[in-house]
């Protein structure tokens, strides 16, 4: 059984990957490497999902 706690920890853990990728796909839109870019907002997108998912698992846990 998977505790709250562990699912707040992976969470936060989740939300900090998340806003990097973010950062760098921001950094790298901004100097022009569009292909980089592009696959960092594609990464960033299904982190922003997998944390939804988590949190609403969590809430219902």
């Amino acid at each position: 059984m998977t505790s709250p706690a562990e699912l707040s920890s992976l969470s936060s853990t989740l939300k900090e990957l998340h806003d990097r990728v973010t950062t760098m796909a921001e950094a790298a839109q901004g100097k022009g490497n569009e292909d980089l870019a592009r696959e960092l907002f594609a990464v960033e997108r299904a982190l922003g999902g997998a944390l939804r998912r988590l949190r609403r698992y969590a809430q219902t846990a």
